[in-house]
């Protein structure tokens, strides 16, 4: 490895890409991280990866490939296990008669074209491929084929007997290297490889359905053997610590794996259905949850209002989404922010997604008697300056949280509202006074979860006089939007991860007088809101869908049809 390296180095500083200097301390790191040596060059800004690129393939005559531009047949991505295409970064793309080409980053990785070459006996034919490029394809595409690994630990669960099978899943103490127990394990990381956010195992009539959750959208990835599935329930329940013997009940429990290095949470629910019990599980990628606000997409204008916000001394900031919409995740971010040494923050969630340093968080227990309301009424005993509630679900809740706002606590919470001025009067339902509620709440986010447009394929095109009537949207008649076009990193769909729209209303003094005269009509209250400055969710959709992040059918789904 260290003469492949040298001979990369060579090959640049003949180039006059870098100074010997230059070579010798990215070699230094290189010895000390073990990353590669033309990444180190790049991320040390020496070299871009377009001219890393360009100079291989001058120099050793081997062709550079962009992945969106080539069709990559899936079935000849199965050809090698993920592990070994996530070891030396590499990707089947094509093969002809005996001939595999071979998508790398490194063409100078010998190890890795011997390790293809043995595994499958074919000859290899290396082309260029840049490092995202290579990234999104792997995360993107292999992460969801079902490699050699897993077939196998099939094969074994269908050679299973029944009787094994049923013994199996009695057992509290199932084997670790028992195939139930790595067909789990694959599942759940071939999830988190694949960025998924949710997995279902659902039993059908005649066999067991694998599907995940990827940027909002269920994909099935694995059909399991219907024989096997009251083990793979039975070592789910074990992971969960639930009670494995329960099966007419729904129970809920959590679990947590190193994959990849990284901590990931599994926040795991059964549910009993006529074909047996459907397992849920959510997944918790601390290191994907933990964003900056700047991270989570807000424009710079709703940006600035939200910093305003959280500097208030007191007051009820709420954020509102439907379910799976990112309120608990911008709760975090909101937070983390305001999270210093000199302030008492306290949470009181159902559950507890995420472990936040330095900040005090309470799992709330039910059965114990640890509610909502009772833990509130505790937590205002313990000297808060910020106090976050996951969600005000009753009455009682809402107003110790009005109260708490009123009394001097910065007191963040979240509800299920489809817009900021929907909040006003879903509080109001719920019993609040109008006259504390105008006092107490000072702002609300409001967010939605769309699907973001694959760089590598999204379309321009200009948006034409028939649709911008339809859509009441004439003054863009002829500016440029984009379609989604589908392609290999993208699976075909045109989309690649999720971001979120947002509204953000700070309550003003034409607003305040509103719900103090019982002005409780979502259309005028956001009329009023939109008086004193807000961007309405669907004006920040039509800007993000301009600035090509988005499309205008995600955005028309997101919030038009939500109006």
């Amino acid at each position: 490895m260290a003469v492949q390296r040298k001979m990369l180095g060579d090959i640049l500083f003949e180039n006059g890409l870098l100074t010997e200097a230059q070579l010798e301390e990215a070699l230094t790191e290189q010895k000390l991280s073990r990353k590669k040596l033309g990444q180190i060059l790049v991320d040390r800004g020496v070299i871009n990866e377009q001219q890393l690129l360009e100079v291989l393939e001058f120099t050793l005559g081997i062709p550079q490939v962009q992945l969106n531009r080539v069709d990559i047949d899936p079935e000849v991505v199965k050809i090698l296990p993920t592990s070994l295409i996530r070891k030396h970064h590499i990707l089947p793309i094509s093969l002809n008669q005996q001939r595999l080409t071979l998508g790398m980053v490194d063409p100078l990785n010998y190890e890795a074209i011997d390790d293809v070459r043995i595994l499958t006996g074919f000859d290899v034919l290396p082309v260029l491929i840049s490092e995202n490029d290579m990234n999104a394809a792997i995360q993107q595409y292999a992460a969801l084929q079902v490699d050699s690994r897993m077939e196998k630990l099939l094969g074994e669960l269908n050679e299973q007997s029944s009787s094994f099978v049923e013994a199996d899943a009695l057992s509290a103490n199932i084997e670790d290297d028992a195939p139930v127990v790595r067909m789990v394990n694959s599942i759940l990381q071939q999830a988190v490889q694949g960025l998924a956010s949710d997995i279902h195992i659902e039993p059908l009539e005649q066999d067991v359905r694998v599907r995940f959750r990827i940027d909002g959208e269920l994909v099935e990835v694995l059909s399991l053997p219907k024989k096997s599935f009251p083990a793979i329930v039975s070592r789910i329940k074990i992971m969960g610590n639930l009670d494995i013997s329960e099966k007419r009940l729904p129970q809920d429990g959590r679990s947590r794996m190193v994959i990849d290095g990284r901590e990931i949470d599994f926040r795991i629910s059964s549910l009993p259905s006529i074909h047996g019990e459907k397992m849920a599980i959510r997944i918790l990628d601390r290191s994907n949850a933990l964003m900056s606000l700047k991270e989570l997409g807000f424009s710079a204008a709703n940006l600035k209002k939200i910093h305003s916000l959280i500097r208030r001394p007191h007051g009820m900031i709420v954020v509102t989404g439907p379910t799976g919409s990112g309120k608990t995740t911008t709760l975090y971010s909101i937070l983390t922010e305001i999270n210093v040494a000199e302030r008492n923050i306290v949470t009181l969630e159902d559950p507890v997604e995420y472990s936040l340093a330095g900040i005090n968080q309470v799992q709330i227990n039910n059965k114990a008697g640890l509610t909502f309301p009772a833990g509130l009424r505790s937590i205002l005993r313990q000297d808060p300056d910020i106090i976050m509630v996951g969600e005000m679900r009753d009455t009682e809740t809402a107003e110790l949280g009005v109260r708490a706002a009123l009394t001097g606590h910065l007191f963040f919470s979240t509800l299920h509202t489809n817009s900021s001025s929907g909040t006003v009067a879903r509080m109001v339902n719920m019993g609040v006074e109008n006259y504390l509620l105008s006092s107490s709440l000072i702002g609300v986010v409001s967010q939605q979860l769309i699907r973001r447009l694959c760089p590598h394929c999204k379309q321009a095109y200009h948006l034409d006089e028939l649709v911008a009537h339809r859509l009441d949207m004439q003054e863009y008649v002829d500016r440029e939007f984009y379609h989604p076009r589908g392609c290999n990193r993208c699976r075909q769909s045109g989309y690649l991860g999720r971001m979120a729209l947002h509204e953000v209303m700070v309550l003003g003094p034409q607003m305040r007088a509103a719900i103090n005269n019982h002005i409780n009509s979502e259309d005028e209250l956001d009329n009023i809101a939109r008086q004193e400055g807000m961007i309405t969710m669907r004006e920040d959709g039509i800007e993000k869908a301009l600035a090509g992040f988005t499309s205008l059918e995600e955005v028309m789904k997101g919030v038009f049809l939500g109006d």
